[in-house]
């Protein structure tokens, strides 16, 4: 177990230090605002919506290395998805960090990587961080204007 926890903190920092899809996505339809001011976190998440499909998803913003991740991960999770299997990847993310999906066989095959994220939930404190971006995309996909927040 050991290495495979090395595995997961070495994808955190990778995607932590080279975040993926990062900066203003030109050409955005939808966006959202989030912040986290227990740790400080912010996030503009842009999207690119055409027939109810993600064609691209791009963030910016400041936030700790689980935030950063997150956003990075989940923007490459959800290029190409419906708005419902966005939804679906969302509920089944959240039930991850929030500790519940340890009856949940097929978690692992539903988010693939984002899995490394099961750690958190045994942080309450960080499932905000690593949240903070999955409320945003879901506040843009909905074309809410108010400002995400995890308070």
């Amino acid at each position: 177990m050991p290495d495979l926890r090395e595995l997961y903190q070495e994808l955190i920092v990778d995607h932590s230090k080279r975040p993926r899809n990062f900066g203003k996505l030109d050409g955005a339809n939808q966006q959202a605002v989030g912040y986290n001011p227990l740790c400080g976190d912010k996030i503009t998440v842009y999207l690119k919506m055409k027939d109810d499909v993600v064609e691209d998803v791009h963030f910016e913003g400041s936030g700790c290395a689980i935030s950063t991740a997150s956003a990075s991960m989940m923007t490459e999770k959800f290029k190409g998805k419906t708005r419902q299997e966005a939804e679906e990847l969302f509920e089944v993310f959240h039930h991850l960090v929030t500790g519940g999906a340890e009856k949940d066989s097929d978690t692992s095959g539903k988010l693939g990587k984002l899995a490394v994220f099961a750690g958190v939930s045994e942080f309450p404190v960080r499932v905000k961080c690593a949240t903070l971006a999955w409320h945003t995309v879901r506040s843009a996909m909905r074309g809410e204007q108010a400002l995400v927040s995890t308070e």
